[in-house]
């Protein structure tokens, strides 16, 4: 089968278009020819590494959007489903392995594309809004990286809840209609964002601030957090870690929360299959959605890496095997 397979850690050429081995299927397993994957900026944090060795030869790549080609008679699936999944050794591959409980059945009236668009950023949003952030329809919230992938499901997933005031940050302007259009009541850029949350609630603060990018960013968040609020920390795309001090929150009864969907994947699987029920179906019926930004071939996944990195997109990146 075609995969794209990295041997070293480094820039988008690292990203190599080669010939491997279909994956074989274990106990609670199923093999899936994939149609899609999504690309994420936590594949390019992958790609470019840190300190110490990879265990390469590596690939990339965290959902799939395809068709199961290969389960165990006892499995709850079969031949012929269409599926998205969080495969467990990458999705930069034309077959894929994932594990039963990270397999999620695609309703009919979606199709495999829109499908692709969701795993990730759709069932995180959802977590992150609902179950971590708690967040109540007469809150003011404050969603960072807003025209991101989980950024422009967090606006439409807060629109769709009926909160009060939605306040979304972007790295520019020009992505400001964008996110409007989401449901976005205000947008803001980075170095503005604190002030104008402030202005804008009497000086009282966001209830929610959700940070996917840390760095200077949490700390202006902490600025214009209201007192009993919540910052819901759930990444570091600046790379750079967001500090504060225990006198941030013990003194304003203000929570700081962090949730990692790889984390829950690896330790508390069985917590997705009902939220990947609940953002299926709004999907399906066109509830929520998210624009397709660019479709590669897999031979040029290097070039979605630079897309990616050059955040001169809106919506979601895909791969197409």
């Amino acid at each position: 089968m075609k995969a794209v397979v990295q041997h070293e850690f480094g820039g988008a050429d690292v990203l190599s278009f080669t010939e491997i081995e279909i994956p074989q299927i274990h106990d609670n397993e199923v093999l899936i020819k994939a149609a899609y994957t999504s690309v994420n900026y936590a594949d390019i944090k992958a790609r470019i590494g840190n300190k110490g060795k990879g265990n390469f030869p590596i690939i990339l790549g965290l959902d799939v959007a395809g068709v199961v080609e290969e389960a165990s008679p006892t499995s709850p699936f079969s031949k012929g489903d269409r599926v998205i999944a969080f495969p467990k050794n990458g999705s930069y591959a034309e077959y894929v392995v994932a594990n039963e409980k990270l397999v999620f059945k695609i309703p009919d009236a979606l199709s495999l594309e829109k499908a692709a668009t969701m795993p990730v950023v759709s069932i995180l949003s959802y977590i992150l809004l609902h179950e971590i952030g708690q967040v109540q329809k007469t809150d003011t919230i404050v969603i960072h990286s807003a025209a991101g992938g989980v950024g422009s499901m967090l606006v439409q997933l807060a629109k769709l809840a009926g909160v009060q005031k939605i306040i979304g940050t972007v790295g520019s302007l020009s992505k400001e209609e964008y996110v409007k259009q989401l449901g976005a009541d205000l947008v803001c850029t980075y170095e503005t964002f604190a002030e104008e949350v402030l202005r804008q609630t009497n000086n009282k603060g966001a209830n929610v601030i959700f940070d996917s990018v840390a760095g200077e960013v949490t700390s202006k968040s902490l600025d214009c957090l209201a007192l009993y609020g919540t910052l819901v920390q759930f990444g570091n795309s600046s790379g750079k870690a967001g500090t504060f001090s225990t006198s941030d929150v013990h003194m304003s009864c203000r929570n700081v929360k962090g949730f990692s969907l790889g984390t829950t994947r690896q330790h508390d699987p069985e917590r997705l299959a009902p939220v990947a029920e609940k953002v299926l179906d709004l999907f399906a019926s066109n509830k929520i959605s998210l624009p397709v930004a660019h479709v590669f071939d897999l031979k040029d996944a290097a070039k979605a890496h630079e897309l990616i990195e050059s955040r001169n997109y809106e919506g979601k990146v895909l791969i197409k095997m």
